[in-house]
C-alpha cells in the first residue's frame, strides 16, 4: 500500500467513525478532539489527515453521498420489477433505513442539510450534487416505469423524481420532530395515490 493509499484509508476510517457522532449531535456541536476520540487517532493528528474541519466536513458529505448512491443502484439492480415496483422498492428501503432515529448515521442530508448549508458554500454545494445525482436515479426509473407501462406517463419524470424525493425528505424531518414513524405512512400513502390516481 502506497503512503496516499494509506492516508486516504486512514481519512475515511475517520470519517466513518465520526459519521454517527456526527448524525446525531450535528456539525458544529462535535469538536476536533472528540472527531479523534471515536477514531481511535492520537491528539494532534487531524491536520495530518484533514487541512480544516471544513474538508473534514465535505469528506464526511461526500462518502455519505457516495454509499447512499451505492445503496439506490442495489435496490434498483433487480431485473424482476417494473419501474413501479422499483420506486415503491425505493419508498420502503427509505422507510427501512430511517425509521427509528436511533443512529445518527441514518440521515445525514436531513440532520445537516439546513446546518452546514450555512456554514459553507462547499459542503452546500456537495449536498446539491448528492441529491441532484439522487433524483436523477430516480427520473431513470419514472422513465423506465413509463415505458413498461406500470407508472403514469402524465408527468415528466424529473418533475415526479423531485416531488418523491422531497417527501420522503420532508417525511424524514417529521419523523424525527414527532418521534414517530407516522410521516412515513403518509409519505407512501401520497406515493402510492399519485401512481394509482394518475392512471395506473
Amino acid at each position: 500500500m502506497t503512503i496516499a493509499e494509506k492516508q486516504h484509508t486512514v481519512r475515511r476510517n475517520i470519517v466513518d467513525a465520526a459519521r454517527p457522532l456526527i448524525g446525531a449531535r450535528g456539525f458544529s456541536a462535535v469538536g476536533i478532539s472528540q472527531i479523534l476520540e471515536v477514531a481511535k487517532i492520537p491528539k494532534g493528528s487531524f491536520y495530518h489527515y484533514f487541512e480544516s474541519k471544513e474538508a473534514f466536513g465535505e469528506e464526511l458529505l461526500r462518502s455519505y453521498i457516495e454509499d447512499y448512491l451505492h445503496k439506490m443502484d442495489d435496490v434498483f439492480a433487480s431485473a424482476d420489477r417494473d419501474g413501479r415496483a422499483h420506486i415503491l422498492a425505493y419508498c420502503q428501503f427509505w422507510r427501512d433505513t430511517h425509521s427509528g432515529g436511533q443512529d445518527g448515521d441514518k440521515c445525514l442530508i436531513v440532520k445537516l442539510g439546513a446546518e452546514v448549508s450555512d456554514l459553507s458554500e462547499r459542503m452546500r454545494a456537495i449536498l446539491e450534487s448528492g441529491t441532484a445525482q439522487a433524483v436523477e436515479r430516480l427520473a431513470r426509473i419514472v422513465g423506465a416505469g413509463q415505458e413498461d407501462g406500470s407508472v403514469p406517463s402524465s408527468v415528466m419524470p424529473h418533475d415526479f423524481a423531485s416531488m418523491l424525493y422531497q417527501t420522503w425528505l420532508g417525511a424524514t424531518l417529521m419523523a424525527r420532530i414527532v418521534r414517530s414513524s407516522r410521516p412515513f405512512d403518509y409519505a407512501w400513502m401520497d406515493t402510492v395515490r399519485f401512481l394509482d390516481d394518475t392512471g395506473h
